[in-house]
């Protein structure tokens, strides 16, 4: 006789098999499905990665041979533009090893001479400065942002003018309270390149000081007629460009760059503007016509 409960469990046992094995197959499809989609997937990016690392370095041996083009291009049109000039530095405020060797590299490149190198002293020692500047009309500086202006002018003449007038032995007795370091001699120059700096925690009035006399010494440096140029670093923040621009002074912006150092020396053979990278230049390099850049 039949038992139809075995046979019922027997069936049970049947049907729970073959709905298992239907999951298992269905699991295990999906689980091939899944792994073969992102294997597709996988092969797909990896071939794009490999199209552009080739692009890649495609662009990079492209840029190299734009850049040891450049570099050999350079000395070449830089070549004798300033042809035995004798060219300053001027740093208001802190130096910059860095700035005195790329300039230093860039007059030297077109046959130019490095010959004065001074760093003005930022926050002013006042107190110096009328101590030395005593019996002279300039013996008030402390007291008047005008004065100091005015002495500015002078003593911006005295650098790079190198010929005597009636205060010319001031910028000599000033040099310690002015100077936080000078290099090289007073000299007539041909060219002068302005590195301003605002060192930290100068007060407002120091600042307001600093200013006045910067202003002066520019405007004394323009006076005598030669070429002024104001110059930065890629990295300089914030931009003295405006402060550069105000003052009528060319300006380089970019100095540590190729570019820069051929703007600069462009720039200190006449060619007058800003020059650079950064939204305020007008220009990467000036204009070069056939002709040389004027003598300033």
């Amino acid at each position: 006789m039949i038992d139809f409960r075995y046979h019922a469990l027997s069936l049970a046992a049947v049907l729970f098999a073959l709905v298992l094995g239907v999951l298992l197959g269905v699991a295990i499809g999906d689980t091939n499905l899944v792994s073969s989609a992102k294997n597709g997937v996988v092969h797909d990016l990896q071939a794009e990665v490999g199209e552009e690392r080739t692009k890649v370095e495609s662009l990079q041996d492209k840029l190299g041979q734009e850049e040891a083009f450049a570099k050999g291009l350079y000395p070449l049109s830089v070549h004798e533009l300033l042809g035995g000039r004798s060219i300053g530095i001027l740093f208001l405020g802190n130096s910059s090893d860095e700035v005195n060797s790329l300039v230093r590299a860039a007059v030297t490149q077109s046959s130019g001479q490095l010959a004065t190198v001074v760093a003005v002293r930022e926050p002013l020692d006042l107190s110096g400065l009328t101590h030395e500047t005593a019996g002279t009309s300039y013996a008030e500086l402390e007291g008047s942002n005008g004065l100091l202006e005015h002495f500015g002018e002078l003593i911006g003449r005295q650098l790079v003018s190198g010929t005597p007038d009636v205060d010319h032995e001031l910028i000599s007795k000033v040099r310690s309270s002015l100077m936080s370091a000078f290099d090289g001699e007073l000299t007539h120059l041909e060219g002068l390149v302005v590195m301003r700096a605002d060192p930290p925690g100068m007060s407002t009035l120091e600042s307001e000081r600093a200013e006045a006399l910067d202003s002066g010494l520019v405007a004394g440096a323009r006076a005598v007629g030669i070429a002024v140029v104001g110059v930065e670093l890629t990295s300089t923040e914030p931009s003295q460009v405006p402060w550069y621009q105000g003052r009528g002074i060319s300006s380089v912006d970019d100095l540590d760059a190729p570019a820069g150092e051929a703007a600069l020396i462009y720039a200190l053979a006449g060619s007058q503007g800003a020059f650079g990278a950064k939204s305020t230049a007008d220009s990467l390099l000036p204009t070069v016509t056939s002709s040389s850049p004027s003598t300033p």
